[in-house]
C-alpha cells in the first residue's frame, strides 16, 4: 500500500549510515535471514542452526511454523532480534493442499470455500501456543489453484495468528464430509516473501565460507537483508538530527523534530527513521499523520523500542 508522505521540514541527514552500505560483518549481528525453512525441523532448531552457522549469540524467528510446515521463516540476528515482536502481527500468505475425505462436486466447493473469505471465528488446535478460546480472525484472499478429486490446491492470505489446520478442518465440516491439511508453505510473513532473496541453511553456510575464505561478500550480502527490510508494512516517521540525542535515549518524538512522514491513523505502530533511512525506534502514533503534518508543538510518536545506541 502506497501511502501519502507530508514534509514538514524538508532536510539532509549527515548522521548515521544507509543500510544499503553496512558491510557483512555489521549485517551478521544485526540483519535479518530470509529462511526457506524445510520440512523437518522447528522454527526454534532452524534459529538454533543459524547462530552455529554464524557464530553469533542470538538469533529469533518470528512466526512459528509446525515441523512438517516449510517456506518463509524470517530469522534475526543478534541485536536485530528485538524486531520479531513487531512481525508477529503481520498478515501471512500460505499455499496449502488440503484432502477432502470424499468427493465432492467442484461448484460446492468453490461456494463453500468462498464463505470463509471475510472474518471467521475460529478455535485454536489443542496443541497450539496459545489459550484454546475462540477468536476472530481475518482472511483477505483466498484463492482456489487446482482441484484434482479430493485434493484441493489454494492460496490463502490471513491475519496473523489463523490456523490453516484449523481452517481446513472448519471447510470440512461444512461440507459435511470432513477434510485435513496434507500439506503447507508459507510464502509470505509480513514483508518477506518467497520471491525475495529467500535462502536455505546451506546457502548461508556457503556465503559465510566465500566471506571468510575467499573474502567475498557478494553471497552474504544477499543473504542477509538489514533489518529496515522487516518494517516495510509498517508507516514510516523521519526525524531530523537535532532529534536523534533524545530519541535514542528513549524520549517520545516531538513534533517539532520531524522532518517528514506518510500518512497513518491514530494508535498505530510507527517506524522512526534517520533521514539516511536507518531504523531509530519503533513507537504509537498520538493522532494521525494529517494531524501531525499541521501541528506545530506537542508529542508524535510514543517511543516503545529504541533500536539506535545512545548518543
Amino acid at each position: 500500500m502506497q501511502r501519502q508522505i507530508f514534509i514538514k521540514k524538508a532536510a539532509t541527514g549527515e548522521f548515521g549510515k544507509s543500510p544499503a552500505e553496512r558491510t557483512a560483518d555489521e549485517l551478521i549481528n544485526y540483519g535479518i535471514v530470509n529462511i526457506d525453512k524445510p520440512k523437518g525441523p522447528t522454527s526454534h532448531q532452524c534459529s538454533d542452526y543459524i547462530k552455529k552457522i554464524l557464530q553469533i549469540d542470538k538469533a529469533g524467528h518470528s512466526g512459528t511454523l509446525d515441523p512438517a510446515v516449510t517456506g518463509v521463516q524470517p530469522i534475526a540476528l543478534g541485536k536485530a532480534t528485538r524486531i520479531t515482536q513487531f512481525l508477529l502481527t503481520a498478515p501471512k500468505e500460505y499455499v496449502c493442499l488440503m484432502h477432502i475425505h470424499q468427493e465432492i462436486e467442484e461448484k460446492v466447493i468453490r461456494d463453500t470455500i468462498a464463505q470463509f473469505l471475510g472474518k471467521i471465528r475460529q478455535l485454536p488446535p489443542i496443541k497450539s501456543a496459545v489459550k484454546r478460546v475462540e477468536r476472530t480472525r481475518e482472511i483477505y484472499e483466498f484463492e482456489i489453484l487446482e482441484i484434482k478429486g479430493k485434493d484441493v490446491l489454494f492460496r490463502v492470505k490471513c491475519q496473523a495468528g489463523t490456523y490453516v489446520r484449523k481452517l481446513c478442518f472448519d471447510i470440512g465440516k461444512k461440507l459435511g464430509v470432513g477434510a485435513h491439511m496434507a500439506e503447507l508453505r508459507r510464502t509470505q510473513a509480513g514483508p518477506f516473501r518467497e520471491k525475495d532473496n529467500l535462502v536455505t541453511l546451506n546457502d548461508l553456510q556457503d556465503a559465510l565460507h566465500f566471506h571468510r575464505e575467499e573474502h567475498n561478500s557478494k553471497f552474504l550480502l544477499h543473504c542477509i537483508q538489514p533489518i529496515e527490510n522487516a518494517l516495510k508494512h509498517l508507516p514510516k516517521c523521519w526525524v531530523l538530527d537535532t532529534t536523534l540525542q533524545s530519541v535514542s535515549h528513549g524520549r517520545d518524538v516531538a513534533i517539532p523534530g520531524i522532518s517528514k512522514l506518510e500518512n497513518f491513523r491514530k494508535g498505530e505502530t510507527v517506524a522512526v527513521l534517520t533521514l539516511k533511512e536507518e531504523l531509530v525506534a519503533i513507537g504509537e502514533a498520538t493522532m494521525s499523520g494529517v494531524e501531525i503534518n499541521t501541528q506545530q508543538k506537542g508529542i508524535g510518536i510514543n517511543v516503545k523500542k529504541v533500536f539506535i545506541e545512545p548518543l
